[in-house]
């Protein structure tokens, strides 16, 4: 039997398992808030929904243990001047996610395990370089603390976050708006579509599109007569792709493999209600005791609903063939080294005792330069004139030590008035 064949039989049944989670994210609109979002950004650990917030921009992120309904004045992640048009959360860190707005900046939140008692107000860094509006955002998936961005300016821009510099800036390729990004697997390559109809393979450091006008497709597959936008996410371990339709209540699913007629249509799921958007789980989130392959998170006017996919087994073994190792959060390179030319494959895991997220890592940025203390080229004068750049160093040492002493605590105290007010609803709930 063929691979392809065996790969289908094996898939083959994968949408007759999907069903619909046991609770959703249910109703936060209130006074001006509402989903504002074609997709939603998950991991391990969080849910983040672009919202609009009074004018300005903002995001709700959501633990992905708290189910029910929503809290009408559960906190919310502000600090852009205008709405929020991308988010994604870092491959490395799931405690921090990027966000991109209409007022051109992007900016770099750390995400607290516990439930803020107030709004999230001040990002990690803000990088600023696009003259336009910025759409797109995507994580590099090898290399440390490396985002690109894509702007209404035709410009993609590659950012160190750890260091808040501008990597490269890719400003002369694209002659119209850039419609989407995305990295290949190692980062050494950038696919991207424009609104001139062409599809561009890219190597960034080169500043050189190496591909485009590809004259014939390789397979061409029609759907179906809508104008929704499709939102395609592809599973590289099971080698399958799944169709979102924006405005559909549908998703298909194909097989991609490298023999002819290389796209093979599988299956559809289908419901009653259309999706106004899409999140999809990284692989090491989902549940291998339960055989689950995929998992989607559906949008709807005012709830997200988990879509849980699995394939049929009757053992209750881990199923090898359905998970490979697959990338985990550590990351292959450091920003310089790729910037330099290297390239690394992700670093796998295996999920055959399941994911268990790291704990909290704070995302340090380190502006270069700053606190460096040249030594002098002039001659030693006196003891007291050379050490006063180092007793100036202490001293900027000590007040940073102080700072984070602080920040420790306020933290601590807000955990802590978290679990009072848990507490005293409880408390309330048992006495109505």
């Amino acid at each position: 039997m063929s691979r392809r064949v065996v790969r289908q039989s094996k898939f083959r049944h994968v949408f007759g398992q999907a069903a619909k989670a046991d609770q959703a994210y249910e109703d936060i609109r209130v006074s001006k808030v509402t989903w504002d979002s074609s997709f939603c950004a998950v991991n391990p650990k969080f849910l983040a929904i672009i919202v609009e917030a009074g004018g300005g921009g903002a995001f709700i992120v959501l633990p992905l243990a708290k189910t029910g309904r929503v809290d009408k004045n559960y906190p919310l992640v502000t600090g852009h001047t205008a709405p929020v048009l991308d988010i994604d959360w870092c491959p490395h860190n799931d405690n921090v996610i990027a966000s991109a707005s209409d007022d051109t900046t992007i900016m770099v939140w750390q995400i607290p395990d516990y439930t803020p008692v107030r709004n999230i107000t001040e990002p990690i860094i803000t990088l600023e370089g696009h003259s336009k509006r910025v759409g797109i955002l995507s994580w590099h998936p090898t290399a440390r603390n490396v985002l690109l961005s894509a702007g209404g300016d035709n410009v993609i821009i590659i950012w160190n976050v750890g260091t808040g510099e501008m990597l490269l800036s890719l400003d002369d390729m694209h002659p119209d708006v850039i419609h989407s990004v995305c990295w290949n697997s190692n980062g050494s390559l950038l696919a991207t579509t424009c609104k001139d109809k062409t599809l561009r393979i890219i190597d960034p450091r080169k500043g050189q599109v190496v591909a485009n006008n590809f004259e014939e497709p390789v397979a061409l597959q029609e759907m179906d007569t809508s104008n929704g936008v499709l939102l395609p996410f592809y599973d590289p371990d099971s080698s399958i792709v799944y169709l979102c339709g924006k405005g559909d209540s549908s998703i298909r699913y194909f097989e991609i493999t490298d023999e002819p007629p290389f796209v093979h249509y599988l299956n559809t799921f289908s419901s009653k209600e259309p999706q106004r958007g899409m999140g999809f789980m990284p692989k090491r989130g989902l549940d291998v005791s339960k055989c689950e392959i995929a998992r989607f998170y559906k949008l709807h006017e005012r709830k997200c609903e988990p879509i849980v996919m699995t394939v049929p087994r009757k053992s209750d073994l881990f199923q090898d063939d359905l998970y490979p190792d697959t990338p985990g959060p550590e990351p292959a390179l450091e920003a310089d080294e790729w910037l330099s030319g290297q390239d690394a494959e992700p670093v796998l895991i295996s999920l055959r005792d399941g994911y268990v997220p790291p704990k909290h890592r704070e995302l340090r940025v380190t502006k270069r330069n700053i606190l460096d203390v040249r030594p002098s080229t002039s001659p030693r004068r006196s003891q007291s004139a050379s050490d006063a750049p180092l007793a100036q160093q202490h001293t900027l040492e000590t007040l940073l030590e102080e700072i984070k002493s602080l920040r420790e605590r306020v933290q601590a105290q807000e955990q802590r008035i978290t679990a009072l007010e848990n507490m005293l609803c409880e408390l309330v709930d048992g006495t109505d």
